[in-house]
């Protein structure tokens, strides 16, 4: 099973619908904006996959987080900031048979769902 996270309206994820549509791939889609990212999930994402590559450091909301924040980025202010603010995490996330991947790249997810 293919467990996709990110928001709704972001165009990456709707590129990523299509696509995954388009393979007739099965996925469960975890829509940050109406089920939030709950401390576990953001512990599992951090455990999986290095911080500096979860947190979306180049989108507005980051842009908009006060600097004493930026700049003491480290795991628990990282937590704290997903799950207050799930915007900063990149898009997209897939879980996909035990593996972690983030962004979009059809290749390499055409080789885990194959």
């Amino acid at each position: 099973m293919i467990k996709l996270y990110g928001i709704n309206n972001c165009d990456t994820i709707k590129k990523t619908k299509r696509w995954l549509d388009t393979q007739n791939s099965e996925y469960e889609f975890h829509d940050y904006k109406k089920l939030g990212c709950s401390k576990q999930l953001a512990k599992q994402l951090l455990d999986q996959l290095p911080l500096n590559a979860v947190i979306n450091t180049r989108g507005t909301t980051w842009r908009k987080l006060p600097d004493k924040v930026k700049n003491g980025l480290n795991r628990d202010v990282a937590i704290n900031i997903m799950i207050e603010q799930p915007s900063v995490i990149k898009r997209p996330i897939f879980h996909i048979h035990g593996e972690w991947v983030i962004g979009f790249n059809p290749e390499k997810l055409t080789s885990l769902i194959k």
